[in-house]
């Protein structure tokens, strides 16, 4: 028994031999109704010393995140193709059948890791798929600066979800990775064929407008770094008004800049305007008036 099991033994001991002595009624050593208040913080002390206990579903559920970080990094740094469970393990610190507790096979990690951040970049813009009456700019402000945010902060992952073939992964897998890609796709196409509607946004093929609007988006991923001297905040700002300079109407950037050309929403350097490059539109009330709103 190493030392801090026997004075745990020996603290619960002293505790049982108290209360075994206050129900008896001989309280004159251990006081009327309460321990010795001297033991109970012992016991506390120790206690706090202790790593914290997991139940089983709580190990598990801790296992398979660490296992799917690691996976994450492996998958980034040497190509998901020439990662085995074995490197996993290593990285773990298992052996590796004891991974196969946590997932069946390598496919089954790249399976969660996708579908995790799929389940991300869907989950802030889905109502937007049925919101007629919304603002499409406003809309597609939203769908660029959450899909950056969630492609930024994920970016290992980000590759694997649009460079890794979807051929790796089990029939059933691939069919609802690519449900939730086509999901997000209809999503952004709605929005844009809605603000052509409206007459905001030119009669582009929404189809292409979509694609090239995501694939921005996806890939700063490969450059993105907050030292090379602009915010993921300015870089969601400038993707959204580098798209609006290809898909407004004449007459929506007439109306907001008066004919005047659009320059770097970033200015020169950090030290930028505040207020330079940023397109007005112009919005029409239902009745007939109309108001400009800053983007």
């Amino acid at each position: 028994m190493n030392e801090r099991s026997f004075i745990t033994t020996y603290i619960r001991s002293l505790n049982k031999f108290s209360e075994l002595h206050i129900r008896r009624g001989e309280c004159s050593r251990w006081g009327a109704h309460t321990l010795d208040p001297s033991v109970v913080r012992a016991e506390k002390s120790l206690d706090s010393l202790m790593p914290k206990q997991y139940n089983a579903r709580e190990t598990e559920s801790v296992g398979r995140k660490k296992i799917l970080a690691l996976a994450r990094n492996l998958f980034w740094q040497n190509g998901y193709n020439t990662v085995s469970m074995r490197d996993l393990a290593r990285a773990y610190g298992c052996q590796p059948a004891n991974l196969y507790n946590y997932f069946k096979t390598k496919e089954a990690i790249l399976f969660e890791v996708l579908q995790e951040e799929m389940e991300q970049i869907i989950r802030p813009i889905r109502h937007l798929e049925e919101a007629e009456d919304g603002d499409p700019v406003e809309q597609l402000r939203l769908i660029i600066s959450s899909h950056l945010e969630v492609t930024l902060s994920h970016r290992r992952s980000a590759k694997l979800l649009f460079d890794v073939a979807l051929d790796s992964l089990p029939f059933a897998d691939r069919k609802v990775i690519v449900s939730m890609r086509d999901t997000y796709d209809r999503i952004i196409r709605k929005v844009i064929r809605r603000g052509q509607e409206k007459g905001i946004f030119l009669p582009h093929n929404e189809k292409l407008v979509g694609f090239m609007i995501a694939s921005m988006i996806t890939r700063t991923r490969i450059w993105f770094h907050p030292q090379k001297g602009v915010t993921a905040g300015e870089l969601a700002d400038f993707i959204f008004q580098f798209a609006l300079r290809g898909i407004l109407t004449r007459d929506e950037i007439e109306a907001a800049l008066g004919g005047s050309g659009l320059s770097s929403p970033f200015g020169s350097g950090r030290a930028h305007e505040k207020n330079r490059g940023v397109i007005k539109i112009r919005r029409r009330s239902a009745g007939g008036c109309t108001r400009r709103n800053e983007l």
